[in-house]
């Protein structure tokens, strides 16, 4: 423990009251995992849903939106097509969104941005306008980032991002103006900054915690998003169009996913007590950080890395399978029991938006040659047993399949993205999604979403202090 100069001659007292202070939370923490434990059982005799969610994963109903929604699987004229879940954007399926871009070889993100917040497609015209009026917004105000992002690097980038947009409130004279016109002033600049204050932050972070180079750059001219993250994170500002189009593509697929997911549930609660969007938006921000939302991608990455380290050099189907197994009876990786990257809340046997996104994979891997794609035939083997290991050993409800961030860590890897940067570009796709429920929540709702909680303590009577 070190300690300032003026404690020398008292470094034992120190040390003790330190020690003292360490046992009084443990004990105070023991009695919080006795008197806050609820039995399981009666989450099933009053009826709660835990999570809000039934033991299928479907989600209670709290709401209603216009702005996406996602099915477990895909309905043809009333019909149901087994092996395939359903995205929809503002009604529009993601796959004719993402062949409706890609088949005139344009960016989407910008597009697709428009359509959630504004619920239509834009014209040429529009969309040339919105994607203009984004990058003039793209600024931060004078010595920002000197004083603000710089002056307290940290390697956790998520709080990086809601310490900054915490502070931008108060550049804004109507920071707390909750007018639909204003509220949507703001969204835009945010959505505009995320990239500058994500990738500053880590560049602040990569410099002053780990010695390395520090580079500005300026994300000037007519650049899509993807692009912008790409020029300001590397040295040389380059990269390949291909790299560019499968970042795109996350974005794109990250943006949005139905109005339940836990930080969009979190931007519409806090967005119903009336507060102002910065304060939301850094709600929302902490909600993504946790591990079992944002965070995922991280966890896949790092259990790949330690499936590599065990498997031989000459691997078989076979050992991964028994890699998987271990896994799952809690004997390799983390000792969770989880094969990260595997099954969804919603989806069952199909996830669309990794259905999409490993085309891309698929290509940037080829792009990057015969180790990247190597790697990727270990992922697709991987994505092609788990759900045959996860059924003969697990009881399930539903399908399971690979979902989203089975693939997206990586791809973040394979552009050179730190995985400091994994969860805030996730942040960075997102902010659309919840500047259009934040609007949504601010056109409809008028009442703070205010749930119940049943109380399953027994009534006691209170004891005079010198009795206990």
């Amino acid at each position: 423990m070190e300690l300032p100069e003026y404690y020398e001659g008292r470094r034992d007292l120190v040390m003790t009251n330190a020690k003292n202070k360490e046992d009084y939370v443990t004990k105070l923490s023991l009695l919080c995992q006795e008197n806050d434990k609820i039995e399981m059982q009666l989450y099933t005799k009053y009826q709660v849903k835990r999570g809000l969610r039934d033991e299928n994963g479907k989600g209670v109903l709290a709401g209603l939106t216009t702005i996406s929604t996602i099915y477990p699987d895909k309905k043809v004229n009333g019909e149901v097509v087994s092996e395939c879940g359903e995205l929809r954007y503002r009604g529009i399926d993601i796959n004719e969104l993402v062949e409706g871009f890609v088949s005139q070889n344009r960016y989407g993100f910008e597009e697709v941005a428009y359509l959630l917040l504004f619920g239509n497609l834009p014209s040429a015209s529009e969309l040339k306008q919105f994607k203009a009026e984004l990058n003039a917004r793209r600024t931060l105000p004078t010595n920002f980032v000197r004083d603000v992002i710089m002056k307290a690097p940290s390697a956790n980038i998520m709080n990086s991002l809601a310490r900054s947009i915490l502070t931008l409130a108060s550049y804004d004279e109507k920071a707390d103006d909750i007018s639909i016109e204003n509220a949507l002033d703001q969204s835009l600049m945010l959505i505009s900054v995320f990239p500058m204050i994500a990738i500053y932050a880590y560049h602040a972070y990569n410099h002053y915690d780990q010695g390395e180079s520090m580079y500005i750059h300026n994300p000037k001219g007519d650049l899509s998003t993807a692009e912008v993250i790409l020029k300001m994170l590397r040295p040389d500002q380059k990269y390949t169009k291909q790299e560019a189009q499968t970042l795109d593509m996350a974005l794109v697929l990250h943006m949005e996913h139905g109005g339940g997911n836990n930080s969009t549930f979190t931007t519409r609660v806090v967005t119903s007590s009336g507060t102002d969007t910065y304060s939301t938006i850094a709600a929302a921000l902490g909600s993504l950080k946790g591990p079992k939302h944002g965070g995922a991608n991280i966890k896949v990455t790092k259990m790949m890395a330690d499936m590599k380290e065990h498997l031989p050099k000459d691997y078989t189907e076979e050992d991964v399978r028994n890699y998987l197994t271990a896994v799952l009876n809690k004997q390799a990786f983390d000792h969770k029991g989880l094969i990260y990257g595997m099954g969804h809340a919603i989806y069952s046997n199909n996830d669309p938006r990794a259905s999409i996104f490993k085309r891309y994979v698929s290509k940037l891997a080829e792009e990057k040659g015969s180790a990247a794609s190597k790697e990727f035939e270990l992922y697709s083997m991987v994505e092609r047993i788990a759900p045959e290991v996860i059924a003969q050993k697990r009881k399930i409800y539903k399908g399971v399949s690979a979902n989203i961030d089975f693939f997206s860590g990586f791809v973040y890897d394979m552009l050179g993205l730190p995985q400091e940067l994994y969860t805030p570009i996730f942040a960075i796709a997102r902010i659309v999604g919840w500047s259009a429920h934040r609007i949504e929540e601010l056109v409809n709702t008028q009442k703070i979403i205010r749930p119940a909680y049943m109380e399953v303590t027994e009534d006691i009577e209170y004891v005079d202090l010198n009795e206990r």
